[in-house]
């Protein structure tokens, strides 16, 4: 009895003194920086316990209606800036000093600073010009001599996915997310790999089963793909029939029957704008892949230490309805100006911004545009219950929750 009673008292000692030094630490930091406003935590978990740990962007964003477009918070053990003005985000991840990722376990602990995602300093710089090398090589850029090959390794896989759909009763409720994730996935294995592998191949599903399971426990350390962006796009025409119908005929007057290119695109203006407004209304990543400060830094007047995780808060820039009116309605239109072109404003930034912005951005704009419109072209998509939930499940990508559509052949 005595025993446990010393042992308790040394744990809560300990404890304590953690607490203190904790303290001790926030003192100093602000008695030294002149940090942005922002909540109260607790001694090591910061504001951890008030973060909602399904809608984690949600709670980032209300604080933001509170403290304003900066501010600052403990998340754990990691002081953490958080921006939500475009104009800020442009100028601070732009400088070579937040080109650094957060001090998560997972980046600098469990990946020890290697690889794309989670590299910083001279390795990302090398690790970044071979993927942007690599993605140009091969038809990944806007311009370039292998650009129609690119298009053309697209074109089969989103051919492959309507042989796919071709096997279905026409007007059955079917789940096309399997063999949306097998087309797609397949198309950037072999992009990575040289590889590809059948629909039934028991390793295939396994990686599969990978790419789809690891993004939700990764937290905000995983990489960006490209199948939440299609699946927020379908699902949002599928409750929009009229946009989808007026997308379609836009489609048909343009291609006649024949496959589309990327030279279609400026001639798609109502498509183009469809799968900027689904990346819009639910980005992919809606908390941003946070930086880390090299250095000490300075934003908007206030001194941020060396070490601290710098968020562009997606969702917030998204859902601003200073920027957009109504931005919980899905408007495509909200892109076209009175010429009829697409048009973006300065809150827009699916793919972030800066030195740190995702380089496969213009790869991904074409296999959703060709996917996109390969699809309508041939199929109508529907729901049965009108009021389905669209808020999705939250890890490193913002994915919609498993549904079905009705499937029809136009």
């Amino acid at each position: 009895m005595i025993l446990r009673l010393l042992l308790f008292i040394t744990v809560e000692m300990y404890l304590y003194i953690i607490a203190l030094f904790v303290l001790w630490i926030t003192y100093i930091i602000w008695k030294n920086y002149s940090l942005p406003p922002g909540p109260w935590g607790i001694p090591i978990f910061g504001y951890l316990p008030w973060m909602d740990p399904k809608n984690p962007y949600i709670t980032l964003t209300n604080l933001s209606k509170k403290y304003g477009s900066i501010y600052g918070l403990n998340l754990g053990s990691v002081y953490t800036v958080v921006l939500t003005n475009p104009k800020t985000i442009k100028s601070v991840f732009s400088m070579n000093a937040t080109t650094g990722r957060a001090p998560l376990y997972l980046t600098h602990g469990i990946m020890e600073g290697n690889g794309l995602i989670c590299a910083e300093g001279e390795v990302w710089k090398e690790h970044r010009r071979f993927t942007f090398n690599c993605i140009r090589q091969l038809g990944g850029a806007k311009v370039g001599p292998q650009r129609k090959k690119m298009e053309t390794l697209i074109l089969n896989h989103a051919i492959d996915f309507i042989k796919y759909l071709d096997l279905e009763e026409d007007g059955r409720e079917v789940d096309i997310f399997p063999g949306l994730r097998h087309s797609l996935g397949s198309a950037v294995y072999l992009i990575v790999f040289g590889k590809s592998w059948s629909r039934d191949d028991d390793v295939w599903k396994y990686l599969l089963y990978l790419q789809e399971e690891g993004p939700k426990y990764m937290g905000i350390a995983g990489p960006l793909n490209f199948l939440p962006f299609l699946r927020w796009h379908f699902l949002y025409l599928a409750k929009n029939p009229s946009v989808q119908d007026e997308i379609r005929k836009e489609i048909n007057d343009v291609l006649h029957d024949r496959l589309p290119t990327m030279d279609d695109i400026e001639m798609l203006p109502l498509l183009e704008a469809s799968i900027l407004e689904a990346m819009r209304i639910r980005p992919v990543v809606p908390v941003g892949l946070p930086h880390g400060t090299l250095e000490d830094i300075d934003i908007d007047g206030y001194k941020i230490p060396k070490g601290t995780m710098v968020m562009s808060l997606l969702w917030a820039l998204h859902m601003d309805e200073n920027a957009w009116k109504n931005p919980e309605e899905f408007t495509p239109k909200r892109f076209i100006n009175e010429e009829g072109k697409v048009e973006k404003n300065d809150y827009f930034m699916p793919f972030q911004t800066g030195k740190r912005m995702c380089v496969g951005d213009e790869l991904a704009r074409m296999f959703q545009f060709l996917f996109s419109a390969t699809i309508l072209q041939k199929f109508s998509f529907s729901l049965r219950d009108e009021n389905f939930d669209t808020w999705g499940e939250c890890g490193i990508t913002l994915t919609p929750v498993d549904h079905k559509f009705i499937i029809k052949k136009v």
